[in-house]
């Protein structure tokens, strides 16, 4: 697992962040996810996170929807799904920036999501054996899920 640096800079006095690395799920699953959960507080994507994994509040597809189909309780938007994979790993992230955000003394109800990204990882190449000795390639794509919290409040 190779280590990589944050895409962004912030103060580490009001921030806490996160990195999840080369997660085994969706490239494109979870870069919807994470453009919704930019601007959201704590609580809000905690929710929402939860919501997906309960098949109880679809994601938007705005970039990856081809072939997508509806959804219904999406507003401004059609297509979507219930990424519940990778709102697991997703919510695991959060829930690791906000433990983060606790250890610096920082408070978790003011906590608002700044920062989220999802960038492609390597991937684990793999092959899957066919008949006459022939093999076809089954790779695995990996992510990278970044998430900062800052606090806010208080004239800020």
């Amino acid at each position: 697992m190779a280590f990589t640096k944050y895409s962004a800079e912030f103060d580490t006095e009001k921030t806490a962040r996160s990195q999840g690395h080369e997660l085994h799920v969706s490239p494109r699953h979870c870069v919807e996810i994470c453009r919704e959960l930019r601007g959201k507080s704590l609580a809000e994507a905690k929710s929402y996170l939860e919501g997906i994994t309960k098949i109880k509040t679809p994601v938007p597809f705005k970039r990856h929807n081809s072939g997508v189909g509806h959804r219904a309780g999406l507003s401004g938007w059609d297509a979507g799904r219930f990424p519940q994979k990778a709102a697991r790993d997703i919510l695991t992230v959060l829930k690791n920036a906000e433990a983060n955000a606790e250890y610096k003394g920082l408070d978790s109800d003011r906590m608002q999501i700044v920062h989220s990204l999802a960038r492609r990882g390597r991937v684990i190449e793999g092959r899957m054996p066919r008949a006459m000795g022939r093999a076809t390639a089954k790779n695995t794509d990996t992510v990278t899920v970044e998430i900062v919290l800052q606090e806010f409040g208080n004239g800020d």
